[in-house]
């Protein structure tokens, strides 16, 4: 891309090397670090990389149209590839070998989706979409999370060159403005756009706002507004000293003073970034005790050459002290072994895998630059493929698992020699993904959405009985035992459930979303329309000693239809992720049970009701997830829980036979 009369651009801006902004960065590096390691929190040094990053490139961009005219966009990117890819790929190869040695298989799966995300990119959509994604609410923190950064950096990348110094030059060619004005007001309206959502849907879905590209980069807009106008901006020393200074002290404060992981991007992401840009125009300007002679001591701006690979290596290398160790919090010499270690890794990353990269010479082909970027992906991507083949053989020899006597689940309390030393199905690896088909075919309704969404099961012509199963994920983990008997039996199974959602009449509250509200509005009207023959809910919620009242006032508006209600008791609820603690210390350890009065409430809850509808037919199964002192996570065999509190679909498949007789008793009245 290039302008009409490349003359008329502005003298091209003196280069100089700006030590301060190395300081920077290592300062930032090192909070992120510290807050991770020992604070347990965000310090908002991501935020002031980007808006350096938006100031350095914008600085690079502008100076190549300045002396050329235009913008070789596959040049641009091939240089930025070689200088960020070798590191990465490095770091990403590493962190996927140590992943396969170490990281508990239940965490696998997630792990594995994030690598290739993070090696294609997009890492921080991953990440976006699992904050509102109720499967994923429970997941660890991987030892690859942090290269959400990385993504959003790698899309502002593209975007840049192509987005704002394209319309930049239009407009040069439509309105006849000088270039710099132009770039001026693209960066301005970017700026204004993006902050403004940024604010809206921080207010609205901060979770999901804080990975979300276009409530960031304003951030990278603000640097680049910047670096645009730094050359008309002349500081008294006076000034230059209090805004560098002031600038610093508010990076390093600002994950004191905010909850920055649970307040940004929005508004309050305008506290490091500018501290950022007060120092960027501070500059060199403070005098003999600016804050720029403090950042360009020699420690610091060496620091900072390593910064980019010490934010890379920190946090997988935090992660799995935590797996290895079993501790919880990090001891001070720990984290600064850990930081050491950082920091030492970093050194031979940088000068052994990514300086004989970045030094090769632009007059090479690009076809041999490209060749050199792609091949630091593919040992990322062949290993996370051999990996992800493995993942996909032990789901399948699930799928495939033919019921036998080896594996009586919950009828192990009517056999009386079950057979041991068998190893129990589903593994900690399949666990997470052995779940009702309900997700698989988008059956269940997600976080954000009211829609009321029905999918048929069993037998779906010429029926006999119309059971809809209907309310939250602990309604809809009971249909793989529904479906084992529904063909034999001409049951037709209509699937109305929705994540954390209930079946109730609450008003929006803590426990009840908006959507969810909205939600049961629609599902009361189309259960009374569709008149079942019976529905299938739960009857009251895990530890909570009380039915709520929301659940009473549904089955009364299903009594006045005549429509009765299987009302089954919630399950135990542990205190732990089930499948990671029998990975770790076996199915047989006591640390793996929950004791079953703190599991559940000792006295049921709906014993308690002064109340019950007439249509309610209560049942209680948890004999046969629990023994009389403990809910164990292993019973016939057959692990019992997915996770803290969702069983899993193999181990209700064996519930067949039990809940088959309650439900015909109901059925046959």
């Amino acid at each position: 891309m290039s302008p009409n009369n490349p003359s008329q651009l502005q003298t091209p801006t003196k280069k100089r090397f700006r030590t301060e902004i190395e300081g920077m960065r290592a300062i930032a590096a090192l909070l992120v670090a510290i807050y991770h390691i020992w604070l347990g929190n965000v310090s908002g040094g991501v935020d002031v990389f980007f808006v350096v990053s938006g100031f350095l490139i914008t600085t690079s961009l502008l100076g190549r149209v300045q002396r050329q005219g235009k913008i070789d966009i596959l040049d641009f990117i091939l240089g930025l590839a070689k200088r960020l890819f070798p590191a990465a790929f490095f770091v990403l190869l590493a962190v996927t070998l140590a992943s396969m040695l170490w990281l508990p298989q239940v965490q696998w799966a997630q792990t594995l989706q994030e690598i290739f995300a993070s090696a294609f990119y997009y890492q921080n959509w991953q990440l976006a979409f699992n904050a509102v994604d109720y499967l994923a609410q429970n997941n660890e923190a991987s030892p690859v999370q942090h290269f959400w950064a990385m993504s959003i950096q790698g899309q502002f990348y593209l975007l840049w060159p192509t987005l704002v110094f394209g319309l930049a030059l239009l407009m040069r060619k439509l309105f006849k403005l000088k270039f710099k004005p132009a770039l001026t007001a693209v960066l301005l309206t970017v700026f204004t756009l993006s902050l403004t959502y940024s604010i809206y849907l921080t207010s609205t879905n901060q979770a999901f706002a804080y990975f979300h590209t276009f409530t960031r980069v304003w951030e990278f807009a603000l640097g680049g507004i910047v670096a645009v106008l730094n050359a008309q901006v002349v500081l008294k020393k006076s000034i230059s000293f209090i805004l560098g200074w002031t600038g610093l002290i508010a990076i390093i404060l600002c994950g004191i003073l905010l909850q920055v992981s649970t307040v940004f991007p929005g508004y309050a992401a305008l506290w490091p970034t500018l501290a950022a840009i007060f120092i960027i125009l501070a500059g060199n300007n403070g005098g003999s005790f600016g804050v720029h002679k403090f950042l360009s001591l020699k420690p610091l701006a060496k620091l900072g050459n390593l910064s980019y690979a010490l934010y890379l290596w920190h946090w997988p290398i935090l992660v799995f002290y935590f797996i290895l160790t079993d501790k919880e919090t990090v001891p001070f010499l720990d984290g600064l072994a850990i930081i050491i270690a950082s920091i030492i890794l970093s050194y031979i990353t940088t000068n052994i895998i990514e300086k004989p990269v970045r030094s090769i010479k632009k007059e090479t082909p690009k076809w041999k630059r490209g060749s050199i970027v792609i091949a630091c992906m593919l040992p990322v991507v062949l290993t996370a493929s051999l990996w992800a083949n493995q993942i996909s053989k032990a789901e399948a020899e699930l799928a495939n698992l033919v019921e036998n006597e080896e594996y009586p689940g919950a009828l192990e309390v009517f056999s009386t020699n079950v057979q041991e030393d068998v190893p129990i199905l589903p593994t900690p690896l399949q666990a997470q993904n052995d779940l009702p088909k309900v997700y698989e075919d988008n059956c269940h309704q997600n976080l954000a959405d009211s829609e009321v969404i029905a999918c048929e099961y069993g037998t779906t012509e010429n029926q006999e009985y119309t059971i809809a199963l209907v309310g939250g994920s602990h309604s809809a983990q009971w249909l793989p035992a529904l479906e084992e008997f529904a063909q034999e039996e001409k049951i037709k199974i209509i699937n109305y459930t929705k994540s954390a959602c209930r079946f109730t009449a609450e008003e929006i509250n803590a426990a009840t979303s908006e959507s969810c509200y909205e939600w049961n509005k629609q599902l009361i009207q189309t259960l009374i329309s569709t008149n079942p023959d019976l529905v299938f809910t739960t009857a009251d919620v895990g530890r909570k000693a009380e039915v709520p009242q929301g659940f009473v006032q549904q089955w009364e508006a299903l009594e006045k239809a005549e429509i009765p209600v299987f009302a089954i008791r919630d399950n135990a609820w542990f205190e732990f992720d089930v499948p990671s603690c029998v990975e770790e210390k076996g199915e047989d350890s006591l640390e793996c049970a929950q004791e079953r009065e703190k599991a559940l409430p000792s006295e049921s809850p709906f014993s308690k009701l002064k109340y019950v509808p007439a249509n309610v037919n209560y049942v209680d199964l948890t004999d046969y997830l629990c023994d009389e002192d403990y809910c164990k996570p292993v019973k016939g065999n057959v692990l019992v829980y997915r996770d803290k509190h969702h069983i899993t679909a193999t181990y209700a498949r064996t519930m067949a036979p039990i809940l088959k007789k309650e439900l015909f008793a109901v059925l046959n009245k």
